[in-house]
């Protein structure tokens, strides 16, 4: 399993609603790529959002990344939305579980 943790903060002028509508654009189109396993959103109180978004594989993580409608919106991101952005992909090493 890979696991990205993508963790930002938007700029102080973003707008939250044209932000949203693409955040939930995206959320759609990642449940079509096959090997994705799911993602959870986080907001801490100093205004930085951390996302957790699995994949089965490096490959479906390959996939979704260079899909080109994803790409333009990563771009757009950058351009409009985000202060910053800072991307970590971590590879599973072993799963325990307790309930569930």
């Amino acid at each position: 399993m890979v696991i990205v943790l993508i963790r930002t903060r938007l700029r102080p002028d973003a707008d939250l609603a044209a932000y949203s509508a693409l955040a939930e654009r995206m959320d759609a189109l990642v449940q079509t790529i096959p090997g994705y396993l799911g993602a959870k959103g986080f907001a801490s109180p100093d205004g930085d959002e951390v996302g957790m978004i699995r994949f089965e594989s490096q490959e479906a993580l390959r996939v979704w990344r260079e899909h080109p409608e994803h790409r333009a919106v990563q771009e757009l991101g950058k351009s409009r939305f985000y202060a910053s952005v800072h991307i970590e992909v971590c590879e599973v090493v072993r799963v325990s579980r307790f309930g569930e």
